[in-house]
């Protein structure tokens, strides 16, 4: 977890990823088990909880987040002050409910990047298929940044 929680500002209750698992030059790969006991349950739905899709996009920018530190390497990131922050969604598909206990891999692809914008690809693997995808794009924004 501390390789994580150094490589992206992201903390508890607000992390969606628990393990690095590889990261390439292209692409990075991460895993999330979904506890059974987040408050999420309690209302997305009591009598058939399904981890919301906004979620598992979240899980997939994080990785995106976690890909680009390494990318660019943490101290660059660190002696120039910038975050990684979302700046585009496109595309965003749901194909397999994630239930509490299912354990997915997330997948980041790096498709272009143009100054300080990353164009990615994520992918959400359940039992070995995909779960979901979207296109999005993450912008390197100076700390304290207004927005």
């Amino acid at each position: 977890m501390d390789d994580i929680k150094r490589r992206i500002p992201h903390r508890p209750p607000f992390l969606f990823v628990d393990r690095i698992i590889e990261i390439n030059q292209g692409d990075a790969t991460c895993e999330l088990t979904i506890r059974e006991d987040l408050d999420i349950f309690k209302g997305h739905y009591p009598n058939n909880p399904i981890f919301p899709g906004v979620l598992t996009c979240e899980a997939v920018f994080q990785t995106g987040a976690i890909f680009l530190s390494e990318k660019i390497g943490e101290d660059e990131l660190n002696s120039n002050k910038v975050t990684p922050v979302l700046s585009r969604i496109r595309d965003a598909r749901f194909k397999k409910m994630i239930k509490p206990g299912d354990t997915i891999i997330i997948k980041v692809f790096l498709q272009e990047q143009i100054g300080q914008f990353y164009n990615l690809r994520g992918e959400i693997h359940l039992n070995n298929k995909v779960a979901s995808t979207v296109s999005f794009a993450l912008a390197l924004v100076k700390d304290n940044e207004d927005s």
